[in-house]
């Protein structure tokens, strides 16, 4: 059995799923997007697929749901997505800094 994934695996292997958003989707993400216009966007960058590689992690993401997968091994699909709907949506803003235009609250920094 191998050990549960660390958060800097998570975040590698988020950015390796996502890693089509702010190429297809740059002015979009400077002018900030609504939760439905930033999940719309992440379907279509997720689509359906995976990828791995010799010392890599395997990952699997479907657009549908918003899911991501990732594991150590191809064994992990049958395991829950380390993200989905919500969550992707909320790492996505986190990870590429896009803004909420319907949330008011002013930036701290």
């Amino acid at each position: 059995m191998s050990h549960p994934l660390t958060a800097d695996e998570k975040l590698a292997a988020f950015k390796r799923a996502t890693r089509a958003l702010p190429k297809w989707h740059a002015e979009a993400i400077k002018r900030g997007m609504t939760n439905d216009q930033l999940a719309t966007a992440l379907a279509r960058v997720l689509g359906t697929g995976g990828s791995t590689g010799p010392g890599q992690l395997t990952i699997w993401h479907e657009g549908n749901g918003l899911r991501i997968w990732a594991g150590r091994e191809w064994t992990f699909r049958g395991d829950r997505p380390i993200f989905a709907g919500a969550a992707t949506v909320a790492m996505a803003r986190h990870v590429y800094g896009i803004a909420d235009p319907t949330n008011p609250q002013l930036p701290l920094f």
